[in-house]
């Protein structure tokens, strides 16, 4: 008797962004694929609750594996502040017998791939689909060259890497956006005791490219002093999850400031450090303005047309650039004191920007009317398994 495929489902992160990523896709499989084993591999008890709520509650519940930590890598990410992603890569290399043990694994980062290029897990399918449908560079690593299988939301991500040598045609599928598949669903539970339009400021981590550093503090003070707008400030998690941040993309560390208090107080102004609904599309569909630099949310945003406006903080050259495509949505402001007429630029959103945001839209999203991206990832990783 032929031995049954067994695919495991990897979650292996600090936060819980990446999870709706690929979490839609496990019940999806399993209905596909009924005698396949598909289990999920959880290195928090945090990851394992939120995989929880993707699931279809019509099944049996999958296998749930808690990956034991590495003491000394942890110990180690500990002693440098979380410069480095210590854990993640202890959690690999403690866990290499369980891992080994799957016929594939499907995952949303790339840190994975060290079981290929430092643990020698040639046996095991890597399988990937990213978290997040972004322009920037970062989203184009030559690490995906090390995954067998890559999935991927739309032509235009899929084009640019296969151009870039990064995947092959034959190993790589469109698949749509799993995340929009997602049985979690945004808070409804209203923010504010106003009717006001709603901005939604939501800067990287990255501390060569978030406008957090520079423009943070003096966007708060403009939306504090003003009576026209509510705001959110919902940054990626990773930004208040350390006080050092480091970019492995550019090589660089800087001190993150803390929000002062004051603006903790108003009550036109919510600040989310890393609540599940920075994570759950709450903010991308609640807000009617968007603000931003590098975050790949903005196209979760852009699913419905709405205007937006971008933070250049950095000195980036990005007219002609693919890395900041998305600075086409709406005006790039320069300096912090730039920002109140930015606003008068982009509300209402105008025809041009509407377009190019419908356009791209288009292009990053192949999404189909009758099948959901769940759907169809899982079946491009049982063709591919059944091809290999």
């Amino acid at each position: 008797m032929q031995n049954r495929l067994k695919v495991g489902f990897l979650f292996n992160h600090d936060e819980l962004h990446q999870i709706a990523h690929t979490a839609p896709i496990i019940s999806a499989l399993r209905k596909q694929c009924p005698s396949m084993i598909v289990d999920v591999l959880s290195s928090s008890d945090a990851q394992s609750e939120v995989v929880k709520r993707h699931l279809d509650p019509d099944l049996d519940a999958p296998t749930i594996h808690s990956l034991k930590p590495s003491k000394a890598l942890g110990l180690a990410e500990n002693m440098i502040g979380g410069a480095a992603p210590l854990g993640r890569v202890g959690f690999l290399a403690a866990n290499l017998d369980l891992l080994r043990s799957y016929d594939a694994l499907v995952v949303p980062e790339t840190t994975s791939t060290m079981l290929k290029t430092k643990f020698g897990l040639t046996d095991t399918k890597l399988i990937m689909f990213p978290h997040g449908a972004g322009d920037r560079s970062i989203g184009f690593s030559p690490d995906y060259a090390h995954f067998d299988f890559v999935m991927l939301p739309g032509e235009k991500t899929r084009g640019r890497m296969l151009e870039a040598g990064l995947i092959r045609s034959d190993a790589s599928a469109v698949v749509g956006y799993p995340k929009f598949d997602s049985r979690v669903r945004a808070s409804e539970q209203p923010i504010f005791a106003n009717d006001r339009p709603v901005v939604f400021y939501n800067p990287h981590f990255d501390p060569r490219l978030s406008s957090w550093y520079d423009f943070g503090i003096p966007l708060l003070e403009y939306f504090a002093g003003q009576t026209q707008y509510n705001l959110v400030v919902a940054p990626h998690v990773m930004l208040f999850r350390r006080k050092l941040l480091a970019s492995v993309e550019h090589r660089v560390l800087r001190w993150r400031q803390t929000v002062p208090e004051r603006f903790k107080r108003l009550d036109h102004i919510h600040i989310d450090e890393g609540s599940p609904n920075s994570v759950d599309m709450t903010y991308t569909r609640m807000g009617d303005v968007y603000i931003g630099d590098v975050s790949s949310q903005v196209y979760e945003f852009i699913a419905q047309p709405r205007p937006a406006i971008f933070l250049n903080s950095h000195d980036a050259d990005w007219r002609d650039s693919p890395n900041y495509a998305f600075w086409k949505f709406g005006p790039v402001v320069d300096d912090a004191d730039g920002l109140g007429e930015a606003l008068e630029q982009a509300v209402p959103l105008q025809d041009h920007y509407r377009k190019e945001q419908e356009k791209a839209l288009r292009q990053t999203f192949d999404l189909d009317p009758i099948r959901s991206s769940a759907d169809r990832a899982a079946m491009a990783i049982a063709e591919f398994l059944g091809r290999e």
